[in-house]
């Protein structure tokens, strides 16, 4: 069963959780408890099938052979070969490269499930109603959420993304996607006041009302979600599977995890394999300039009043991260009151926890971050080091578990979680390397060409061609016109 971390709703089957998204008076849904799941017994698993063996308990009243069939994504072509999360060694450490789907992002590894996760919910509910999706996103999770719901029968979906606020080539990802049922929509201002915004849609009764009339019902496909969050496990499993089988890990000793952290969805999912008894040690909070997470950890102070900076990894471009508050609710013994109290504070742009809950935080997780020259630099001496390349997100997680060797000097074996290709954002890439041409700095698909001549990295098929397809129209809105907006296409 699932309740709301602010304590207003319990006794939640796994569809409701999944359909509604998120609670309706706010808070987020998190399982009542955490099964145990011993890591031995998936050994010598495909992947599809570690996945079965994780999110099952999770979802009860999900018959087998209809779980079977959604998890055989991971085996149907979708993802590049017959591991859709290789680990590959690295120097002494290891990287999960989490961007072998179809959008080349490790959003791919959950919205190619979520659908048909919410599908199944809807038929589970017997709701004789159509869904609407909306999205807020820094970046990867608008495409891979398009790729995924797109062309879905009773699923439409609206992506609102930060005008100017994206990559090239993110935002032609976004208005290149087919699919009669998909939408997408520029906002004016940052993400946090796009997200911020799609938030308080889902709060609108009188929206809501207008748009069951029309037989459309509200979910999101953001990690808000549980739908979108419970398949993140799955590669944590996958990764510490892989490390013993190569032999970077004794069976049954611990394995670090550092996260590029935005969301906090990512590392969240790691904290939950944790709680299922995955041998996990330290996990690794990696920010960029934005670092309002490096500042809670050391202060216990979360403040999301204070400068917004655009860098060079955009995913990670966030100030206010949702899933964070999941991860307070187990810090603070599962104290809804505490939940609400700090979250009711929040909407002032800031709230302080007590001792306790700073202590345990802290006793979790390790967090650092990087600049944006520091960035850079990672990027281009760690390919020089190792002939490996890393996208500008994965380099933030380097250089923060860089930063803890020398702080702590552990030798656990540590994977990276590597969130998306390096091509997504070629032309930054070719900046550290500094083997760009000036042309490319300018043209993204320039870049992409000067990319692969460079490395030999093969350029994604789903980045390919990009700069040739026809885009959609895309609308633009203030953060308060958003309602509007929803009520020109579907009313």
């Amino acid at each position: 069963m699932y309740e709301s971390t602010r304590g207003n709703l319990s006794g939640q089957r796994a569809s409701q959780a999944i359909t509604l998204g998120m609670v309706p008076g706010g808070g987020l849904f998190v399982p009542s408890t955490f099964p145990a799941l011993n890591w031995r017994d998936l050994q010598g698993l495909t992947y599809r099938d570690v996945a079965q063996k994780v999110m099952t308990p999770y979802l009860p009243e999900f018959p087998q052979e209809v779980l079977t069939d959604i998890v055989n994504i991971y085996e149907d072509g979708t993802f590049d070969g017959l591991n859709p999360a290789p680990l590959i060694s690295v120097g002494g450490f290891g990287v999960l490269e989490l961007w072998h789907g179809p959008t080349a992002a490790f959003k791919d590894m959950a919205l190619q499930v979520l659908p048909d996760l919410l599908k199944v919910s809807l038929d589970q509910l017997e709701l004789d109603t159509d869904v609407l999706i909306l999205v807020a996103t820094s970046g990867d999770t608008g495409k891979a959420a398009l790729e995924g719901f797109k062309d879905r029968v009773g699923m439409n979906i609206v992506v609102f993304y930060p005008e100017g606020g994206v990559s090239a080539v993110q935002e032609r990802q976004m208005t290149t996607t087919k699919g009669q049922n998909t939408h997408v929509v520029a906002v004016k201002g940052n993400f946090d006041q796009c997200q911020t915004a799609v938030k308080r849609v889902f709060a609108m009764d009188d929206l809501k009302a207008q748009l069951q009339e029309k037989r459309l019902i509200f979910s999101s496909a953001n990690s808000i979600n549980w739908g979108r969050l419970l398949p993140q496990i799955v590669y944590y499993y996958w990764a510490y599977l892989q490390a013993v089988e190569q032999g970077k890990v004794t069976p049954g000793s611990t394995m670090n995890v550092v996260v590029p952290t935005g969301n906090f969805g990512n590392l969240l999912a790691a904290y939950y394999a944790q709680r299922m008894g995955l041998p996990i040690g330290r996990l690794i909070s990696a920010a960029n300039k934005n670092n309002v997470l490096t500042d809670f950890f050391t202060t216990g102070v979360y403040q999301s009043q204070r400068p917004f900076f655009q860098t060079i990894s955009p995913s990670m471009d966030i100030l206010v991260s949702s899933n964070f508050e999941r991860f307070l609710y187990e810090m603070s013994g599962r104290d809804a009151q505490k939940i609400q109290t700090w979250y009711d504070t929040m909407n002032q742009g800031t709230f302080e926890v007590d001792p306790a809950t700073l202590k345990q935080c802290q006793a979790t997780v390790y967090a650092g971050w990087s600049d944006e020259e520091e960035t850079l630099e990672t990027i281009s001496r760690s390919y020089k080091a190792y002939q490996y390349v890393f996208d500008p997100h994965t380099a933030v997680g380097m250089k923060v578990y860089e930063d803890y060797l020398s702080t702590t000097n552990d030798q656990t074996f540590t994977v990276i979680a590597s969130t998306a290709s390096p091509f997504k954002f070629s032309s930054n890439v070719l900046q550290a390397l500094e083997e760009a041409k000036h042309e490319s700095l300018k043209d993204e698909w320039i870049a992409l060409e000067d990319l692969t001549k460079l490395t030999g990295w093969d350029i994604p098929l789903g980045l390919q061609g990009l700069d040739q397809k026809p885009t959609k129209t895309v609308e633009v809105c203030e953060p308060e016109e958003i309602p509007e907006v929803l009520k020109k296409i579907f009313i």
